[in-house]
């Protein structure tokens, strides 16, 4: 499968305020990007964690760290899924 990559520029003093290393920075700013389009219900959970390259289930696991819940039901859908349990 092809793939393209995304190049971001940031200011070198960014690593030493928030105090991390350039990986780990890069890798925080993956994740952030992975749950934000995760819940704009644009990714689905396994799409997510594949761009982060970790397991859904380790994704799904990390995502209170950025105040993000694994299930996002209306009322509706909610209701639903009492009705057919």
């Amino acid at each position: 499968m092809q793939q393209n990559q995304l190049s971001i520029k940031y200011p070198q003093n960014w690593l030493d305020t928030l105090q991390l290393t350039q990986q780990s920075f890069e890798e925080e700013a993956k994740m952030a990007m992975a749950v934000k389009l995760f819940e704009m219900k644009r990714l689905s959970s396994g799409m997510a964690a594949n761009l982060v390259g970790m397991p859904r289930t380790s994704f799904l696991l990390n995502l209170h760290r950025f105040n993000v819940s694994m299930i996002d039901l209306d009322e509706d859908e909610l209701l639903s899924d009492i009705k057919n349990a």
